[in-house]
């Protein structure tokens, strides 16, 4: 039985509600996802999440609609999906022995009601010589993350420290969305 609809097509998003418990469809919202002119990375994943999850439910009236869009900051600017690998290979350049922040905008919507929250982590990412940074992006799993980075995948070799959730760097703060599934009563299998 379907307790909710993400709107997302991001595979790291729906394992990590499955590990929780929850019943789900997916449906993956088609939205531009550019940010507006002069617009903060903070706002921009909120608004997206928000975007995502409205496109969505329209699709499914009567249904919660939860949706969630991740950027990677450095130095106060967003930093998204690579085009290809010339450009994941300049973004982990730029990355590569700093610190930098990934915030996850978070949204649900239920009928005519819509929430939104933003979470943020801090990653410090260790230097990387460059046969270690070509190894890995031939692994191909930079190519649809923001960041060019998969916390879950091979990227998790160097990455220093995370100051902040785990799940916000992959995607979703799962505890925080717990608690928002939660106050909308929708159950999970704790078995």
């Amino acid at each position: 039985m379907t307790q909710f609809v993400l709107a997302s097509g991001s595979a790291r998003r729906a394992l990590l509600l499955q590990s929780s418990g929850y019943t789900f469809t997916v449906d993956s919202p088609d939205v531009d996802e550019s940010p507006l002119p002069g617009e903060d990375p903070l706002t921009m994943v909120e608004r997206l999440a928000l975007e995502k999850a409205r496109h969505v439910a329209r699709r499914h009236p009567g249904l919660v609609v939860l949706a969630a869009d991740t950027t990677v900051v450095l130095d106060g600017k967003s930093v998204g999906k690579p085009v290809d690998i010339d450009d994941a290979r300049r973004m982990l350049h730029s990355l590569m022995g700093r610190t930098h922040v990934v915030a996850t905008g978070v949204a649900v919507v239920t009928g005519d009601s819509s929430t939104g929250f933003v979470d943020s982590s801090t990653v410090h990412m260790s230097s990387l010589s460059d046969d270690d940074l070509e190894a890995y992006l031939a692994t191909g799993e930079s190519l649809d993350k923001a960041g060019a980075y998969a916390l879950q995948g091979e990227a998790r070799n160097f990455i220093d420290r995370i100051d902040g959730l785990k799940s916000t760097v992959i995607g979703l703060p799962l505890p925080l969305v717990v608690a928002a599934l939660d106050e909308l009563g929708i159950p999970r299998n704790t078995m």
